[in-house]
């Protein structure tokens, strides 16, 4: 009986922790404990006043909300017309409530933990005596960056502006490309300290139930004290966990996202980034760009087969160049090979130890040129560049030929509209490298069609990440390495959306 009584007491202590503490009737009692939980921080401003022979209390965070309309819609509401109303005690809260806050978002809060929610996500709080709860207006204000020019994805045709660090900002830029009532936008909290809002975006009716339940699932789970980037919730939902491959696409343009979205996806929105998260993300999204779509169609598909072929040369020309020197100089031209062999005659190193030097102090040079201040960073990467790779063939450490190769492999991979997918390029290069100098060409080709099995295992919540390659959806082919005109576009992909995939009347075409 004692185990038992016992096992109800810790079962009733667990019940009353999930419950949020009330609060109290008393102004003062009210914001003792609110002033003691904050630490009595110096950027909590009280404003005491009293309304008839009721106290009250206004709270609001000094720098997160805008004092202008505080003063014109709260203050001024409360101590010069509500006295004309003369509202009884007893009836006080409900006038206030009712009509006398002009106020566009206006509600109600009663208990402590939603009380700090609100006032430190930049509301304005109103507590009085006699209440067990109190009204929260929406008074946020603080300074952002404002819409500006994208700096990471830079196009030539198309919409320049780019998602900021704030939440509401982002939601509004979405919903000016797309107009639709079917435009859902789902608030979430996720962080115990941070308390960061997270909005789930989709088009309902297009974007596939089982798809939308799957991305709330994984965001309930996360358990965590602080998200303060995109790239703390990427890491939580993503498949994939241990692969170099990238299972979710980021961008900061509104309008990729809202391509995204007639598609079928689901936008991630975190406040405090300007990157949004979209997913299923496919193996061919993250070589496309939104500026594919604005171009011609015989324009838009050859930069696309144009970034296939950088794709190509920035994975294996290396580990080709190695293989060819090493171990197959039969398949090399006279011409070329007699001219490979003088260049390499004064160089000590063999070509897999060229190619490593090579290719980490260029990647030394692109970091180097990223961290420094933009005035100095590109002129310091594109002379030490220079500098160091004529300095490396005169001293003799490294050929000619291995100076192209890794400028041409280095340039190839700035071609990349999402820098997400250069990152595993970059890492997989020194693997063929390696696989190159130990088995030559044979090396390459298992170390290939290991990479394709792996990305033919690979899931993007619940869809595979090679499709329509893999599995091969005919229909689909339309909008992948070749792009048809828009009138030729008359479904969405098939392997993201089920129940409608019309986009396109045929008869847009008629003239």
């Amino acid at each position: 009986m004692k185990r038992q009584s016992n096992k109800t007491t810790s079962k009733q202590k667990d019940i009353q922790a999930s419950v949020p503490m009330p609060l109290y009737n008393k102004v003062e009692e009210n914001l003792l404990y609110i002033q003691t939980s904050l630490g009595k921080s110096s950027d909590l401003v009280v404003r005491k006043f009293t309304l008839g022979k009721t106290e009250c209390a206004v709270l609001f965070i000094d720098g997160m909300v805008n004092k202008d309309t505080i003063q014109d819609f709260i203050m001024e509401a409360l101590m010069l017309e509500l006295p004309e109303k003369r509202p009884t005690i007893r009836h006080l809260y409900e006038t206030i409530k009712q009509s006398s806050l002009p106020i566009g978002e206006l509600s109600e809060v009663d208990n402590c933990e939603g009380l700090f929610n609100r006032l430190l996500a930049g509301e304005t709080l109103l507590i009085l005596d006699h209440e067990q709860k109190a009204l929260s207006a929406s008074t946020k204000g603080w300074r952002d960056r404002g819409v500006q020019e994208t700096t990471s994805e830079s196009v030539i045709r198309g919409p320049r502006e780019a998602f900021t660090e704030t939440l509401r900002t982002n939601t509004a830029l979405i919903r000016r490309k797309i107009r639709s009532p079917q435009l859902r936008v789902d608030a979430k909290t996720i962080g115990t300290v941070t308390n960061t809002d997270v909005a789930v975006i989709y088009l309902n009716g297009i974007a596939e139930d089982k798809v939308v339940q799957e991305v709330h699932k994984r965001l309930d789970r996360i358990e965590i004290d602080g998200i303060l980037e995109g790239g703390y919730i990427e890491e939580f939902i993503q498949d994939g966990q241990y692969s170099p491959f990238p299972t979710i696409y980021y961008s900061e343009k509104p309008d990729a996202i809202a391509g995204g979205l007639l598609e079928g996806r689901v936008a991630i929105i975190t406040d405090g980034t300007p990157d949004v998260l979209l997913v299923p993300a496919l193996f061919v999204n993250f070589l496309q760009s939104t500026e594919d779509y604005y171009q011609r169609a015989d324009i838009g598909t050859l930069i696309r087969l144009l970034r296939l072929l950088c794709f190509n040369i920035a994975l294996f020309m290396p580990s080709l160049y190695i293989a060819f020197t090493t171990f197959h100089q039969e398949m090399i031209p006279a011409p070329l090979l007699i001219s490979l062999a003088a260049q390499q005659e004064g160089v000590p190193f063999p070509a897999f130890v060229e190619a490593i030097i090579m290719e980490v102090t260029f990647e030394i040079l692109r970091e180097a040129g990223i961290r420094l201040p933009k005035t100095v960073g590109s002129a310091v990467s594109i002379v030490g560049a220079l500098v160091i790779g004529q300095a490396a063939v005169q001293a003799g450490l490294v050929s000619a030929a291995m100076v192209i190769v890794v400028s041409l492999t280095a340039i190839s991979s700035f071609v990349f509209p999402a820098y997400n997918m250069a990152i595993p390029v970059r890492m997989l290069r020194f693997v063929f490298m390696i696989l190159a100098a130990t088995f030559g060409l044979y090396g390459i080709i298992l170390g290939l069609i290991a990479m394709v099995l792996h990305l033919c295992s690979l899931k993007s919540f619940g869809m595979p990440y090679m499709s329509p390659f893999a599995p091969f959806v005919p229909k689909d082919q339309k909008d992948v390495l070749v792009r048809f005109p828009h009138w030729g576009l008359l479904s969405r992909p098939s392997s993201l959306v089920k129940k409608n995939e019309k986009r396109t009347n045929p008869k847009t075409k008629e003239n």
